[in-house]
């Protein structure tokens, strides 16, 4: 093969690989921002969000895990943006399971108490840190990811930036557990039996 062709396919394959990463985030877009139909007028309220203001302001705590989003589901503002934000408030004691985010990365930074947190790459090793008032985790786009809050006395806040306007939220136990998938397939699965997998099914539909 002469040095011309491998050149060329040089080139060739570094222009794919070029545009397989542009396209592994939001589509960009033709305009400064994208006005959802139907709507004929936009003023600066169109571009404000407030429903973080009771999460700052110390509004009681919840009972259970809660995540507040701030994506392009609930402010459309961030439509084509590439970017959205999510709250997590976990009381002592409290999880956010295991899941992934099929379109984004995540980075998150905790604002208040400590959390343990860890994600398990695609050779199924798990990487955890305990962390403080103020420092961040990435968490890499599509890998299963958990954070945990181990003190059962004192809430933690964090706050997550993602890498797209709508990054998905794919729950593990949820999808496996909260769905019709079959028990036979369940069971064979997890190496155990029918009822333990619809004892499982039953707490989830609870």
């Amino acid at each position: 093969m002469s040095s011309n062709t491998l050149k060329l396919l040089s080139l060739v394959i570094s222009a794919f690989a070029i545009v397989k990463i542009a396209m592994a985030g939001d589509p960009d877009i033709l305009t400064d921002y994208i006005v959802p139909q139907g709507v004929s007028a936009i003023d600066g309220n169109f571009f404000t969000y407030t429903s973080f203001r009771p999460i700052v302001l110390g509004t009681p705590q919840p009972t259970a895990f809660k995540v507040t989003k701030a994506s392009m589901v609930e402010f459309p503002a961030l439509n084509g943006q590439s970017v959205s934000y999510a709250a997590l408030q976990f009381p002592g004691g409290s999880v956010n399971p295991p899941h992934t985010h099929p379109r984004s990365a995540e980075l998150l930074l905790v604002c208040q108490g400590s959390l343990q947190v860890g994600f398990v790459d695609t050779t199924n090793k798990l990487y955890t840190q305990k962390l403080q008032e103020g420092d961040m985790f990435i968490f890499p786009k599509g890998l299963v990811h958990f954070q945990y809050n181990a003190d059962p006395k004192t809430s933690a806040l964090a706050i997550s930036a993602f890498g797209s306007a709508n990054a998905g939220t794919v729950s593990i136990p949820s999808t496996l557990f909260n769905t019709s998938i079959d028990d036979n397939v369940l069971a064979l699965s997890f190496k155990t039996d029918i009822a333990t997998i619809q004892s499982l099914k039953k707490n989830f539909a609870a």
